[in-house]
């Protein structure tokens, strides 16, 4: 689903991505987990083009985002085909970004509506199954203001699944939220999982990973330092960085 071979990113003078190469699988639960400042949320923001890469190589589902030539320079797939490739992937982010003039509903069908050209009567009743899904069936007619951080950020998670996609990107997104708000959110993600949507989630959240993921990445000062099952990650991990890490973020 998601090959990214020797990802290079770079701020002027500072490397954020020092050569990161991951490979996804459909239905894989991959879980990053690392210190801030890693490099992890700038990885998924190079996956679907929120930044633009300074080498390396991705491909979506076998359709090529960018690669790099012969000469070293980046080619990213023209725009129609970049925008076509990016939307098989749906991302949720720290903020919710919800439109607060827009009700419950309104915020999850403006995007198939606007973006794929969805009507109306099609997009309603799968807008209101997402809302089942996610448990805010009854908040459909309600303004943002009027919801939770948890409710909010449900419903960012609802629409990005409006959008169909193939693969959903998860970029910390309890890290906003109250801690008794976070399970629901939580909640919502391990069912998505049960559904065996293929998932990258940047997360602080080391219950989640333990539980959810397939897979845990480790990232450290821009590097993939150690990746593997939870069981391998949590229970023995092969770097001090690692352990040394978990033995702060467990406490």
């Amino acid at each position: 689903m998601i090959q990214a071979t020797n990802i290079h990113k770079r701020f002027k003078q500072f490397e954020a991505l020092k050569g990161i190469s991951l490979e996804v699988a459909k239905g894989e639960v991959v879980a990053i987990i690392g210190p801030s400042g890693s490099g992890k949320s700038t990885f998924l923001r190079c996956l679907n083009r929120l930044e633009m890469i300074d080498e390396g190589s991705i491909v979506i589902e076998g359709e090529e985002l960018v690669t790099t030539n012969a000469e070293g320079k980046i080619q990213y797939a023209n725009e129609p085909e970049a925008r076509l490739i990016c939307r098989k992937m749906g991302m949720v982010f720290q903020q919710f970004n919800l439109f607060p003039h827009l009700t419950v509903l309104q915020n999850v069908v403006e995007a198939p509506m606007t973006v794929k050209g969805v009507k109306y009567p099609e997009i309603l009743p799968v807008a209101q199954e997402l809302l089942r899904k996610v448990g805010l069936e009854d908040k459909m007619n309600n303004y943002p203001s009027r919801l939770s951080g948890g409710q909010k950020q449900r419903v960012a998670i609802a629409r990005a699944l409006a959008m169909k996609p193939d693969i959903m990107l998860f970029d910390e997104p309890t890290s906003a939220l109250d801690p008794e708000l976070t399970g629901e959110v939580l909640k919502a993600m391990r069912q998505l999982a049960e559904e065996h949507m293929t998932m990258i989630v940047v997360t602080h959240e080391m219950g989640f990973a333990r539980e959810v993921a397939n897979r845990v990445i480790f990232m450290d000062k821009g590097e993939i330092l150690e990746e593997g099952t939870p069981e391998e990650i949590f229970e023995k991990p092969s770097q001090q960085r690692t352990q040394s890490f978990l033995n702060v973020v467990a406490k």
